[in-house]
């Protein structure tokens, strides 16, 4: 098998881990999984961190973790100014059980908005959510999303709590062609739904004027969580910077996916034209995709 079996996590760059964890679980039910750590070897070699102080804390929200990353001496800051249009902006959307609720508890920490105007209902033709987006301390984004019926709904049903956990990650991209290329064929993932976002109810939520975004959801063989892409064609995404953003620096957000046959996957990958890294044990390997977003592979 040549692609990815699920997505096993999220990774985020940060500047203090105290302060992150004290966000995340004040303001969104995170949990701790372990105190903070030294980043395992094979994935400190595979992205690239030898020579720096690599530390990890992860963090669990319902069934799914993201680790946090503090790396001495520290990579680039986040880009002043950002916007949802920037090719490094990757999201993760986390469904709740009470919209005003979660947002009540959200405000405690006073996070800086990227929507205006509080949470957005969309219309039926962008799926009917309720939704609200926002940045952590360092400025990496985040959405509150409640679904009102359908098969989201009943997936995230029996979830206890108010925050359920993480239902996807949405990624911003330049080139939709290329980035479907990317992530359908070396990795496998499946297209499973696609829309094209408009109105007035989407420039609230995206914090943009007037805003025609395709929106696409790709799945991995264990569907959740799952992969969004966001491809706007108005107001157009400005250029990328990949080599700004490696997993040193503090705009760099990494999908961790299991791997069923790792060499299989890195072939396919240098035959797709990337430049994956994998460590000298091989049990782990990196990748940027071609917006420069991370993607850290682990044997499932």
């Amino acid at each position: 098998m040549s692609g990815v079996r699920a997505i096993a996590g999220f990774g985020r760059t940060v500047a203090d881990l105290a302060v992150t964890e004290a966000f995340y679980r004040d303001g969104l039910d995170f949990q701790r999984v372990a105190p903070p750590e030294p980043v395992p070897d094979a994935e400190a070699e595979a992205m690239g961190l030898a020579g720096r102080q690599a530390r990890q804390l992860r963090l669990q929200l319902g069934g799914q973790i993201v680790t946090f990353l503090s790396v001495d001496p520290p990579g680039a800051p986040y880009p002043a100014d950002p916007a949802a249009t920037d090719p490094f902006f990757q999201h993760l959307a986390i469904p709740v059980r009470d919209m005003a609720a979660a947002m009540a508890r959200l405000a405690r920490l006073g996070p800086t908005p990227i929507s205006r105007g509080g949470a957005q209902v969309l219309p039926a033709s962008s799926g009917g959510v309720t939704a609200y987006k926002f940045r952590d301390p360092d400025g990496h984004p985040l959405e509150l999303i409640f679904f009102p019926d359908g098969p989201p709904a009943e997936r995230w049903r029996d979830a206890p709590g108010l925050f359920l956990g993480i239902d996807h990650s949405a990624i911003t991209v330049t080139a939709l062609e290329a980035a479907l290329a990317f992530l359908t064929g070396p990795l496998g993932l499946t297209v499973a739904q696609t829309g094209l976002n408009r109105g007035s109810e989407q420039a609230r939520l995206d914090g943009l004027d007037d805003p025609d975004v395709d929106v696409l959801a790709l799945e991995p063989p264990a569907p959740a969580p799952h992969v969004e892409l966001l491809h706007y064609r108005r107001p157009n995404s400005r250029p990328a910077c990949p080599a700004l953003f490696g997993p040193a620096d503090r705009a760099s957000t990494r999908f961790v996916f299991a791997v069923e046959d790792m060499e299989c996957l890195l072939q396919a990958l240098r035959g797709a034209g990337f430049a994956p890294h994998r460590s000298e044990d091989g049990s782990t390997a990196y990748c940027a995709g071609p917006d420069g977003h991370g993607f850290l592979f682990r044997n499932a």
